[in-house]
């Protein structure tokens, strides 16, 4: 596959790589995006959904862009742990934060294993008030 040429894109494309260019304040894309172009309805779909999810929330952009790292490693995508480390850091994180952050994904994997491997059944303290506790096969 190779990225889309912006300027011979379709009206369709023009139109998102247009407003992913005036919503960054940039002249240009992301390879992402020209990739991404040669699915036209993948492209405007990604694009709103990354718009209104990234966009103002509950969550502050700089903790935004720090769970996006943390699944990018898990996912392993190169990509998306560079471009999101960058937007991490263009929002304010440190050095201090990234290691940090690598630590305790890399802890958060094990321990999650771990969790999985032993079928470790979660406590009722952690469940919310209307979920019934699961039982394991010798209390039933």
């Amino acid at each position: 596959m190779k990225p889309v040429d912006l300027a011979t894109a379709s009206p369709e494309i023009t139109a998102v790589i247009d407003d992913i260019k005036a919503s960054r304040n940039v002249d240009d894309v992301n390879n992402f995006w020209k990739y991404l172009a040669n699915e036209p309805r993948m492209l405007a779909h990604t694009w709103n959904s990354l718009k209104a999810i990234m966009g103002p929330g509950a969550l502050d952009p700089l903790t935004k862009e720090l769970i996006y790292v943390a699944i990018s490693i898990t996912n392993n995508c190169d990509y998306c742990m560079a471009s999101h480390t960058a937007a991490a850091r263009a929002k304010g994180a440190t050095d201090a934060q990234i290691n940090e952050l690598f630590a305790v994904v890399g802890l958060a994997n094990m321990t999650n294993r771990l969790a999985n491997a032993y079928r470790v059944p979660v406590d009722p303290q952690f469940r919310p008030n209307d979920e019934p506790v699961q039982r394991s096969g010798s209390d039933r």
